[in-house]
């Protein structure tokens, strides 16, 4: 079966960046006054923002994307393009996570166990989506649409649960299993349909089964917090519910606070952009940042690892969204915790910050077009000496030199629509 992602183009084009009311500018230049052909200088505007070292929110548990199905004209993944993804070092992405599919034919399963053991190798974790259940146990007798025979739904929880038992016993024991991917979507490819009460009672009546991993659920196509909190509100399904999952397309990025009340991780588990101007790349940043900072998400998965609009071309070469990725991926590593900080005083400069051990993060995206100016001082913490990392449109990731902090302050020359990672030494 042939499965395209830009199925979802009607949604997505409503949630892309809009969420976040930010939108970069492409650059552009036009005769001057004199007739040369160079733009005029890059205005300097200042900019401060105090990071709260004594004010911590979720834990992050990574960055990541999925390797389901075969996408057209992509080849299969080499192990040098899984170092490209899950390498943490120079020119790559840095990846933690993999989302891998719950097939119910042995050749697709032999596919994902490799991805999955390939992403362990390189310290990953890996976490099982299904797109449908087995065509016996629907109620149309089709992996396309169709929902689940309600008398099945012992058996589908087994299903679930024998598929960590046979990852756990060839080397690839998994994070978590999830439910259904976008329960509330019927497209016209694999999929099985459930309304909120129909997943909540299915957790709650059955989730205790699945004890070889953790449980996910929802995924939802759409952020729709009416349907999780169907889920929440259920004291039982709560119970056998580890990760609370959601995509989106539409809902909007927000944050599910009967998930934080009751203290259950809320994962980001996938989103795309088949746009790959520099432009679109700085709204994937930005949209990073809304997840991390706005919804408070735990993890941030994209689509396609290998894609020409994922972190990794048809090529296999990273590409530039693979590169504005890295910034969140390769420095803010599993279980760090993210930082509070007080409002920049130009919103045009995005802020956030993490603590990895004992080593302070803070990731700066100037989506403005003026070059800033950027004071950053630390509170309830020392901070002696920090590297950059900047990408620029002509810029991947690169290195400068060590900056000396001077009473827990310093300053940095952020250029316009640029990303800057700053990591404590």
């Amino acid at each position: 079966m042939q499965f395209l992602s830009g199925i979802k183009s009607g949604l997505f084009s409503l949630a892309v960046v809009a969420v976040s009311g930010l939108f970069v500018q492409s650059g552009c230049s036009k005769n001057n006054d004199n007739g040369n052909s160079n733009p005029p200088p890059v205005p300097t505007v200042n900019a401060e923002v105090t990071i709260k070292a004594g004010e911590t929110h979720q834990t992050i548990h990574g960055f990541g994307c999925a390797t389901v199905f075969n996408p057209p004209n992509t080849s299969a993944y080499t192990a040098e393009e899984f170092d490209r993804l899950f390498g943490s070092g120079n020119g790559q992405v840095g990846l933690t996570i993999l989302r891998i599919r719950i097939a119910s034919d042995g050749a697709w399963r032999a596919t994902e166990l490799n991805h999955a053991k390939w992403a362990i190798q390189r310290g990953a974790k890996v976490f099982a989506s299904p797109w449908s259940p087995p065509a016996a146990m629907k109620t149309n007798g089709n992996i396309i649409a169709g929902k689940l025979i309600p008398d099945s739904a012992a058996a589908y929880a087994k299903y679930l649960n024998d598929f960590a038992l046979y990852m756990a016993a060839n080397g690839a024991p998994l994070e978590a299993v999830s439910v259904q991917n976008e329960p509330d979507w019927e497209p016209n490819y694999e999929s099985c349909v459930w309304t909120a009460t129909e997943m909540r009672d299915f957790i709650k009546n059955h989730g205790g089964a699945i004890t070889a991993t953790k449980l996910m659920a929802p995924e939802l196509v759409n952020n729709n917090q009416t349907y999780v909190n169907t889920i929440l509100n259920d004291a039982g399904a709560v119970a056998n519910l580890d990760i609370a999952g959601t995509h989106i397309y539409g809902g909007g990025i927000v944050e599910n606070a009967t998930a934080k009340a009751l203290n259950k991780e809320v994962w980001m588990t996938e989103h795309l952009d088949t746009n790959i101007h520099y432009a679109a790349n700085i709204n994937t940043a930005i949209e990073i940042h809304e997840c991390l900072t706005r919804a408070n998400f735990s993890a941030y998965i994209w689509w396609y690892g290998k894609r020409f609009y994922g972190p990794i071309g048809q090529d296999g070469m990273i590409t530039k969204r693979g590169f504005v990725m890295s910034h969140f991926a390769r420095f803010v590593k599993p279980g760090s915790v993210r930082l509070g900080s007080s409002v920049n005083s130009r919103a045009d400069v995005l802020i956030s910050a993490y603590k990895n051990g004992t080593k302070k993060i803070v990731v700066a995206i100037n989506t403005g077009a003026n070059n800033v100016m950027q004071k950053i001082s630390i509170q309830d913490a020392v901070l002696t000496q920090v590297i950059p990392y900047v990408t620029t449109g002509s810029k991947d990731v690169e290195q400068g030199t060590i900056i000396n902090v001077s009473g827990n302050t310093f300053s940095y020359l952020l250029p316009a629509n640029s990303i800057t990672t700053f990591e404590e030494q």
